[in-house]
């Protein structure tokens, strides 16, 4: 397993664990300055916040401090109420990809989405249908389509299983197994265009885990992301742990993960509205360069 107390060549930060500072919105660029000044050689930034910056800004910017990208987040939110609805997810996912390749992003990572309409809050969590079958059939069907665009642009897609607390609304593939038969059926060949992005909040409580990451092996383990499980959990989206503050046995994934094939990017990805976003970018970010080098 590779020794992360010698250096910090492996560690990427995830935008969303930092783009709140003291309360505020900080913008991007402030962002990749901020990590650049501190020696952190990767990120993996959200959409909207590329869109407010611009696209080709922010790609000269990342050029500029030789910066790469772990991942790009997100695509997916396929299932949707209606054809319509299918085509316009279908076209997003096509630009998410399309941005992606712009900003030479490892990959695009995929929250597939669920039922339709449960995140709208002028719905009042009434989605459209709850048909949790016919949303992970729209998945599927979705990833397909949106494989055969990124094989032509060379852009290697992520599913990311999301725990079983967001299964209603945010993702329907909740477990690494059901991402890889998902994998196995569209890119039976492991040829790297289809794989997951394992997040260790997200998957930290299967028991299959082990054996499911062994299966995975260096072609379909695309992206790490790592946090911490925090007791009590205050919010079940928004209150993530610093590595080392929770209970998830990072190192032991870690190592089933690296036994595995995978060797890329450790990312941070800390969503927390109580804690670490009340905080300054510097207190942060030194948190999460320490605590990578000694719990990760």
């Amino acid at each position: 397993m590779r020794d992360f107390s010698q250096d910090h060549r492996w560690l990427s930060i995830n935008t969303a664990t930092v783009r709140k500072q003291q309360g505020a919105e900080v913008p991007l660029a402030r962002i990749i300055d901020q990590c650049a000044e501190r020696g952190i050689r990767a990120i993996s930034p959200w959409r909207d916040q590329v869109a407010a910056a611009g696209l080709e800004r922010t790609a000269r910017q990342l050029r500029s401090h030789g910066m790469a990208l772990s991942g790009y987040c997100r695509g997916g939110f396929y299932p949707a109420a209606d054809a319509a609805g299918l085509r316009a997810a279908l076209d997003d996912n096509r630009r998410a990809i399309d941005e992606a390749k712009a900003l030479n992003a490892a990959c695009l990572v995929l929250v597939v989405g669920s039922l339709p309409g449960a995140l709208d809050e002028a719905r009042h969590g009434k989605p459209h249908y709850t048909d949790l079958a016919r949303a992970r059939s729209e998945v599927f069907d979705g990833i397909a389509a949106s494989l055969e665009y990124a094989r032509q642009v060379g852009m290697p897609l992520a599913m990311e299983p999301l725990h079983p607390m967001q299964a209603a609304d945010r993702a329907c593939i909740n477990t690494l197994e059901q991402a890889l038969d998902i994998c196995d059926a569209l890119d039976p060949g492991q040829t790297g265009a289809l794989g997951v992005a394992l997040d260790v909040y997200h998957v930290w409580w299967d028991p299959k885990l082990a054996a499911q990451i062994a299966r995975a092996g260096q072609a379909r383990l695309l992206a790490y992301h790592v946090c911490d499980w925090r007791l009590p959990t205050r919010d079940l989206l928004s209150d993530r742990a610093m590595m080392g503050d929770g209970v998830i046995e990072l190192r032991k994934i870690r190592q089933w993960v690296e036994a595995a094939g995978f060797a890329g990017y450790a990312e941070v990805e800390i969503f927390s509205a109580l804690d670490w976003w009340q905080r300054s970018g510097a207190q942060t970010l030194a948190a999460c360069m320490q605590r990578y080098g000694s719990v990760v």
